[in-house]
Parts: structure tokens; C-alpha cells; sequence
């Protein structure tokens, strides 16, 4: 077994360029010892779609305050639109607002100001469930 860690894509959406810088920024580029993370940045659900289209997307972590399209809207799309979308995490600004995450079928939210403890734990148990076969929220009964 290899020591080197595991490469994953996490595609980081927000309109706001630093409230993308924020965030992967509390992700870091090593999540965990064993995780390696590169980022795709999108400021429109028109870049989030062209990147799922194209690329191996292992994660989405999306801005539920970013306007015109928020991170509800495009996670409940991409969930509604692909067979097998990729897990996906979204930044909230209130906790209260997890019932509407959940609707959207979000699989994990995270509340603004990221703790980049909390989000670096976050994202490599998403990470590692992906790795060891989870199937995200939304996908049941579409895969295999």
C-alpha cells in the first residue's frame, strides 16, 4: 500500500472570488494526512455545469448565499439533472437553514465562518465515504 495520499477534485462555487479563496482556504490542500485535494473554482451554475461535464468532480462545495444562483439551487439540480452527481457540501449562513439543505438534498452543510477544523474534518470523512463507495444524496436507485 502507497503512503502517498489520495488526489481528489473538489469544485469550490461562488460568485464571490473571495468567498472561494475563504473556503479553500479552510479546506487546505491536505484535509488529512492520507487526502491531497486540487480545486476547480466556478462562479455560475454555467461553470459548475461545464466543470461536471468535463472533469471527475469528487466533491462540490457551494455557497448557499451567492446570488443570482445559490449554493441550494445548484446542489438540487445538479442532483436533479446528473445520474451520478458528486457529494455535495454547502456553506450556510444560518444553521436554522439545514431544513432547507436537507430539501435540496445536500449531504453535509457547513456554517459561515468556516472553522477549518470543522470543514477540513468535513470534507475528508465526504471524501473518504466517496472513496469507499457512499452513494451521495439523490443518487439512489440510479446507480449500478
Amino acid at each position: 500500500m502507497s503512503d502517498e495520499p489520495t488526489q481528489y477534485t473538489v469544485l469550490l462555487y461562488s460568485d464571490d472570488a473571495a468567498v472561494r479563496d475563504r473556503i479553500r482556504l479552510a479546506i487546505g490542500v491536505r484535509p488529512a494526512a492520507d487526502l491531497k485535494v486540487e480545486f476547480a473554482d466556478a462562479s455560475t451554475w454555467e461553470d459548475c455545469r461545464d466543470l461536471l461535464d468535463k472533469y471527475e468532480i469528487d466533491l462540490m462545495v457551494l455557497d448557499g448565499e451567492a446570488t443570482p444562483a445559490g449554493g441550494m439551487g445548484i446542489a438540487r439540480q445538479t442532483k436533479d439533472e446528473y445520474a451520478t452527481p458528486p457529494p455535495v457540501c454547502v456553506v450556510i449562513a444560518r444553521a436554522a437553514d439545514r431544513w432547507l439543505a436537507a430539501y435540496a438534498q445536500v449531504d453535509q452543510t457547513l456554517v459561515a465562518p468556516l472553522d477549518p477544523v470543522t470543514t477540513g474534518q468535513t470534507v475528508a470523512a465526504m471524501l473518504r465515504a466517496r472513496r469507499n463507495g457512499a452513494v451521495p444524496l439523490g443518487t439512489l436507485g440510479k446507480l449500478g
